[in-house]
């Protein structure tokens, strides 16, 4: 068996003092850490989010515990015509795992948490994101402050090639000429 060597006493204060004063510091090393993975992007799972409250809609206030009904107001939803492309495509996700988007909605879980939770089983749930608007108004300066990524999409949305465009300011030019074609 193993014995622990017994401490003195002076040795005891010493790694009570240790701890008391190691305690706060990482204490407020971790505090910004949390603040960081809370922060999160603001259109994570919109779409997702947005055809829940929809489909939410479509459900008697007396059948929203009712998984059957939910389970037919996703149908109901992603039968009818009007939707947009992200819609359908959310609607291609979720048509599979019905039950498992009706189990959460049934118990009033949050619309975000249930996005959430389904991410878990499949991540492409909520990478369905809308496509950023771009106002006809909008200046160059405007154009500007978006992020490449976003630029390019942008130009996919409206089904435009930039050929050539390796600097930030080709891409801004381009979506500045096709302002006209925004959706």
């Amino acid at each position: 068996s193993y014995a622990r060597p017994e401490q003195s006493p002076a040795e005891s204060n010493y790694s009570l003092l240790e701890m008391r004063v190691l305690a706060p510091i990482i204490a407020m090393l971790a505090l910004p850490m949390a603040a960081l993975a809370k922060a999160a992007d603001p259109t994570e799972c919109e779409v997702c989010i947005a055809v829940l409250n929809s489909v939410d809609g479509l459900i008697a206030k007396d059948k929203k515990n009712d998984l059957p009904s939910i389970e037919a107001g996703i149908d109901k939803y992603c039968n009818g015509g009007g939707l947009g492309p992200k819609e359908k495509k959310m609607c291609y996700y979720m048509e599979p795992i019905k039950r498992s988007v009706a189990q959460p909605f049934s118990l009033k879980m949050p619309k975000d948490r249930v996005c959430k939770r389904l991410k878990k089983d499949n991540d492409a749930i909520c990478d369905v994101k809308f496509a950023v608007k771009v106002e006809a108004a909008a200046t160059a300066e405007d154009v500007t402050k978006l992020r490449v990524k976003q630029l390019k999409t942008i130009l996919n949305d409206r089904g435009v090639e930039c050929e050539g465009c390796l600097e930030k300011s080709d891409f801004v030019k381009r979506v500045l000429e096709t302002a006209h074609m925004d959706l």
